[in-house]
């Protein structure tokens, strides 16, 4: 399953590899890809998607679901 989320609040590299690692440490993940300038996530593995945008909001940045 991919999931592809909105992440919002990134600005530099540390931002991307703070929020890269959050996902990669959810249970179930086996992917991620941040896209720093686009400001979104992909994301491969069987992980719930509550549990990965709990993750990127404990680093202190907002994610939603991309539409």
């Amino acid at each position: 399953m991919t999931t592809e989320l909105k992440v919002e609040g990134m600005s530099c590299g540390h931002c991307k590899m703070s929020v890269e690692e959050a996902l990669k440490s959810v249970q179930g993940v086996e992917k991620v890809e941040v896209f720093l300038q686009e400001g979104k996530a992909i994301v491969e593995g069987s992980a719930p998607v509550e549990a990965l945008i709990a993750a990127v909001q404990e680093e202190g940045y907002g994610a939603s679901v991309r539409q």
